[in-house]
């Protein structure tokens, strides 16, 4: 029997876990000599390069010293919490990476409890000592405290501690001298984690994670429970139902470095992706058919937001994208429940339009921005929070920790911002140059805020947030108090007409773009929508006066990012999402139809 270690990586967002895998697989010697890599080996699809998160959990393996050490590389954010919950159940132990500087921040609480639920064993890595003002043994007992509170028991919290820099590619037992390597890590998690147990008996496995190839199919992957797994085995597949289906394993992998590698039988402990499988989702027991075992299922945090998708109606509809019909977008959706474990989607009362649940702004926008870049033309409404109804029968809606570190002198206008939003401060400390802040914020206050901070903060502020509980109803918050510039027909927008109009607001759209009736082009300066003819042209006469011909002078247009955008627009507007181009409408788009339907609204 071959030693095995299944380890999960857990982090907040950016504190370097993805680079410490790097590190792993260099030293192990995946890579020939003369092969070209680049950093951030496991952030492969596109979406996390850019972003620099890791947004699908993924694994590896390396070996050393005749050990095979399964890594799990998962994300930090709390809005992929659906795949933290899973790839842990894979997990022996876990190695907890914390930034030097940062400390724990509430990402790496909130992945942490989940691992301490479960029992696994901690080594804790203080990364990125190289840092100026670092300050590790700070940080070093701000983790004894947070892994105290999140009720860890004795055996948990005499953990390793390994200082280092996963940039610089060493690890060591002290901050201050640098050793030549990653060794002394791998030497702790060989000797702290506990070996990948034997159990011997009928095979049994839960299926944690899916992939897919375009020769075999599905393919379920997941570590063996108990038993061994041999090819062409004739096994059953116990679903969330209770039913038990026949089933039989086609093809066995085990991960090896960077690919897999076909085998002819698992034992238990280690990793594997078997082949062959038909109709199985993620948490699925295969077992014996004759005598069926399922492993309980794992259990996932519910969404704590939705918002409305729907097929893109608006008058440029088709002209960017190749998937623009309500069966292409309802099959994408129900396709992405079957990976995406956190999601829930619900078909309205019509055929075109569908209600998603997530867990967060950033958790869907990572979906729609797949789709665009996949070729899909879509529609969303505003996210809404999602409410519950008490024991007492009072109304109860979710709150999140927020926690901000802004330089000292804009600390004041954060704080103003957030208790505008019903955010209650809890904590206030200097940490460096820096003031942390602490705050309780529905997640309602959440949507827009962040773009209102980093505008006060001249974009120094670093927020980051995570779900707390449901907790009775703040009362109401306020939205944007300015209103939406809208077009009034349909064309190109002219240089004179923006020039002319540029008191009245500030303006999405640039001279010569084709704007729609409906379309909104700017934000008003004041409460309240007003509709603007952009296509207007100068009347033209042969008389010259000085003075009138002075060049046009036109402010740049604003330019929303995805998230940007789904936290700005209002009840009665969607957000157009084509692979090109983001466009915000009104849900009416002809002006007397929407006035007769907000009147309809208010006797109602």
């Amino acid at each position: 029997m071959q030693s095995i270690r299944n380890i999960a990586i857990i982090a907040h967002v950016d504190h370097g876990k993805t680079t410490l895998v790097d590190k792993f697989i260099h030293y192990s010697k995946l890579f020939r000599e003369n092969q070209q890599f680049d950093d951030l080996i496991l952030d492969s699809n596109d979406l996390e390069r850019e972003r620099g998160i890791t947004i699908v959990s993924k694994n590896v393996s390396v070996r050393y010293k005749d050990v095979k050490i399964n890594i799990i590389d998962t994300p930090g954010h709390s809005d992929f919490g659906g795949e933290v919950e899973r790839v842990l159940k894979m997990a022996d132990g876990v190695v907890i990476l914390v930034d030097a500087f940062e400390g724990p921040m509430p990402q790496t609480r909130f992945v942490l409890g989940k691992a301490l639920q479960l029992g696994l064993k901690v080594v804790l890595v203080v990364n990125k000592v190289d840092k100026p003002n670092c300050r590790p043994d700070e940080v070093h007992e701000a983790v004894f405290d947070l892994m105290f509170n999140l009720e860890a028991n004795d055996e948990q919290l005499d953990f390793p501690t390994v200082f280092g820099s996963s940039k610089q590619g060493w690890m060591g037992p002290d901050w201050d001298k640098p050793t030549e390597d990653i060794s002394y890590l791998l030497d702790v998690i060989v000797e702290h984690i506990p070996p990948a147990p034997n159990n011997e008996g009928d095979p049994q496995m839960q299926i944690t994670s899916l992939d897919y190839s375009s020769f075999v199919g599905r393919i379920a992957i997941g570590r063996v429970h108990r038993g061994t797994f041999k090819e062409g085995a004739q096994l059953g597949l116990c679903k969330s139902d209770g039913s038990v289906k026949r089933a039989r394993v086609k093809e066995l992998q085990v991960f090896e470095g960077l690919g897999r590698q076909k085998v002819t039988e698992v034992s238990s402990g280690d990793i594997c992706a078997i082949t062959g499988l038909e109709d199985f989702e993620i948490g699925d027991t295969i077992t014996l058919f004759e005598n069926p075992e399922p492993l309980p299922r794992i259990s996932v945090d519910e969404p704590t937001m939705n918002m409305l998708f729907t097929i893109n109606n608006s008058p440029f509809f088709g002209k960017e994208g190749k998937f623009v019909t309500s069966r292409h977008l309802r099959e994408r959706l129900f396709k992405e429940m079957e990976k995406n474990l956190a999601l829930r989607v619900e078909s309205m009362g019509s055929e075109d339009k569908f209600m998603v649940f997530g867990r967060g702004i950033l958790h869907l926008s990572v979906l729609i921005e797949t789709m665009r870049r996949e070729g899909y033309e879509l529609q969303v409404g505003q996210p809404q929070v999602i409410f519950k109804e008490g024991e007492k029968g009072e109304r109860l809606e979710p709150i999140e920790i927020l926690v901000v570190d802004v330089p000292e002198e804009s600390a004041g206008k954060v704080i103003e911002l957030v208790t505008q939003r019903k955010g209650d401060l809890l904590v206030m400390e200097p940490r460096g140059d820096l003031q942390h802040l602490e705050f309780n914020i529905p997640s309602r206050g959440l949507i827009g805020l962040r773009s209102n901070v980093l505008t006060a903060t001249q974009g120094e502020a670093v927020l980051s947030h995570r779900f707390k509980s449901y907790e009775p109803h703040k009362g109401a918050i306020p939205g944007r108090i300015n209103g939406s510039i809208i077009s009034k027909g349909t064309g190109v927008a002219t240089p004179y007409a923006l020039d002319r109009l540029q008191e009245r607001g500030r303006f999405f759209v640039d001279p010569s773009e084709e704007l729609y009736m409906g379309m909104v082009i700017g934000e008003h300066s004041r409460p309240g929508d007003i509709v603007v003819n952009l296509q207007e042209t100068k009347k033209l006469t042969n008389m010259r006066a000085s003075g009138t011909d002075d060049n046009v002078r036109i402010a740049p247009k604003i330019n929303f990012s995805l998230e940007e955008s789904m936290e700005y627009i209002q009840k009665d507007e969607y957000l157009e999402v084509t692979p090109l181009t983001l466009r915000i409408r009104k849900i009416y788009l002809d002006e007397n139809e929407r006035k007769r339907n907000s009147k309809e609204m208010e006797m109602a």
